[in-house]
């Protein structure tokens, strides 16, 4: 291809909240989640000779002044930084192009990251890393056109289910489409397209949001597996229940529709007590428990916003019952930020994606 080196790729993938349905998206069900454009995962791809992924100085640190604090990183951060996600895009991403007959050239690039999307806050960091990756990819290659919209959150999952992260579709989806999208992942669509029907819903229907999270929260990718044994198992009331929770985005996105916003309160709750009722307090997690029940204490609606880490909150009241949440916030040491939901940022050219059938 005979890129100049100075050509610089940059691209931002932000954090997304599950607002209503999940974790239905992993058990065919239908759910609706936002892309907010409080933090966000950049990656930038630079040409070179060789290939190189470039360690992050703070998430990929390796040295270290003394064993004590190699250990206190470990017990804070986890083992992993974000070297091991940009590894893995390429390598799905290469298997995509080489069984779609993509052709890619010769060409070679140096890939970095950075991101301020707090860990383990069901935020989708990891896969924010993953998506701007991809779509760094997408560019250089210009193949943009020849990789379908709705394939992308399939090879975003497909890169971090590589490495082991228990994960959905609905966080790609909205971090590849960006804004409000509704999202039916019935057995039939799944089956017969290999991805879930998109639909992206108009953002000012929106009643303001709040984030609540945690500086130090619970690893979330831990609740979900023997709720999941139960389900493919047969298990009844696991069954219904997550036929519940599908059927509460659907609902969800016709009280938005109606701006019927005590329902939409109404389906939260009940979303975030059916989570409840199949996970179990031991799998939530007292800290996470906690930022719920901060919300309901002052009477805002509050679910997770992922797996665990974070929570969205609504307050029907409006701002009286909003500073009441801040107040309370303060006291548990949780911090609240208004949500900024982002619009959708896919291009002309996605667009003509969506189309070629």
């Amino acid at each position: 291809m005979g890129i100049d080196s100075e050509y610089v790729i940059s691209h931002k993938a932000y954090a997304r909240v599950g607002l209503l349905g999940n974790p239905s998206d992993v058990y065919y069900g239908k759910t609706i989640a936002l892309s907010v454009a409080n933090f966000f995962a950049t990656v930038t791809l630079r040409p070179s000779d060789q290939l190189i992924i470039q360690p992050h100085p703070l998430h990929d640190l390796l040295h270290f002044s003394s064993l004590p604090q190699l250990v206190n990183r470990l017990s804070s951060q986890g083992y992993y930084g974000g070297v091991r996600l940009l590894m893995a895009i390429c390598n799905v991403f290469y298997a995509y192009c080489r069984e779609n007959a993509i052709d890619l050239g010769d060409d070679n690039f140096t890939l970095s990251y950075d991101t301020n999307i707090p860990r383990q806050a069901g935020l989708s960091g990891s896969s924010g890393i993953v998506c701007a990756a991809l779509n760094c990819l997408l560019d250089f290659y210009n193949v943009r056109h020849l990789v379908k919209v709705e394939v992308r959150p399939n090879l975003i999952l497909a890169a971090e289910k590589e490495l082991g992260i228990v994960a959905g579709l609905q966080d790609r989806v909205a971090q590849v489409y960006g804004g409000l999208v509704y999202m039916d992942f019935s057995k039939e669509n799944m089956n017969e397209l290999g991805h879930g029907v998109y639909v992206p819903v108009d953002l000012s229907l929106l009643p303001p949001l709040y984030l609540i999270y945690a500086e130090n929260p619970s690893d979330s990718g831990k609740v979900h597996s023997k709720v999941r044994q139960r389900w493919l198992d047969g298990d009844e009331f696991i069954v219904s229940s997550m036929l519940e929770i599908a059927n509460i985005a659907q609902e969800g996105k016709t009280a938005l529709e109606e701006k019927d916003y005590s329902k939409f309160a109404a389906l939260m709750n009940r979303n975030f007590d059916l989570r409840r009722l199949m996970f179990g307090d031991d799998a939530l997690g007292d800290l996470n428990l906690k930022m719920v029940e901060v919300a309901r204490k002052v009477g805002a609606a509050s679910k997770f916003t992922g797996s665990g880490g974070a929570v969205v909150a609504f307050c029907p009241e409006g701002t009286s019952q909003v500073k009441l949440l801040e107040d309370e916030c303060q006291k548990e040491g949780f911090v609240i930020l208004p949500i900024e939901p982002l619009p959708s940022r896919l291009n002309e050219i996605d667009l003509k994606t969506l189309q070629i059938k």
